[in-house]
């Protein structure tokens, strides 16, 4: 049940790119996350898609369009997961939706953002990683 916020440029998504970005971006973080790609679960994957004004963002030394790519998922169970393959897949993911190459890797920065047990809600009860282990588990089974 991962919230992926997306914070861009504007003009620096084509249409196309636009349309794709929140699909593809919510199916690494269900892989990464080991949850099914389903409708169900693509339907906890909420996304939101932040446009900055021309000249809301850049660097002291360029204006090239960055991409900030904030994942906010449950706190898992210990040992702490590996984030290094979430971060290279959705990076690659913004990188193919803005048309830029991998050379352009450095422009992307994704921010993964564990919430503890027990913090998390929705539909006004409390969200734990354990009912959400125990639905992907039923959904996986055929």
């Amino acid at each position: 049940m991962p919230m992926i916020r997306l914070t861009v440029p504007t003009g620096s998504l084509t249409e196309e790119g636009r349309s794709r970005v929140r699909r593809d971006l919510a199916a690494a973080v269900l892989r990464w996350e080991e949850f099914p790609d389903t409708p169900f679960f693509r339907g906890l994957s909420w996304s939101y898609l932040i446009e900055l004004p021309e000249g809301a963002q850049g660097t002291s030394e360029d204006d090239e369009p960055r991409f900030l790519v904030e994942v906010t998922v449950p706190q898992g169970p210990p040992p702490a997961r590996d984030k290094t393959g979430l971060v290279a897949d959705v990076t690659a993911v913004v990188l193919d939706a803005a048309g830029l190459s991998a050379r352009d890797a450095a422009r992307v920065w994704v921010l993964v953002h564990e919430q503890p047990e027990g913090s998390w809600g929705a539909a006004g009860s409390v969200v734990r990683h354990a009912d959400l282990a125990a639905l992907a588990s039923a959904q996986a089974t055929p």
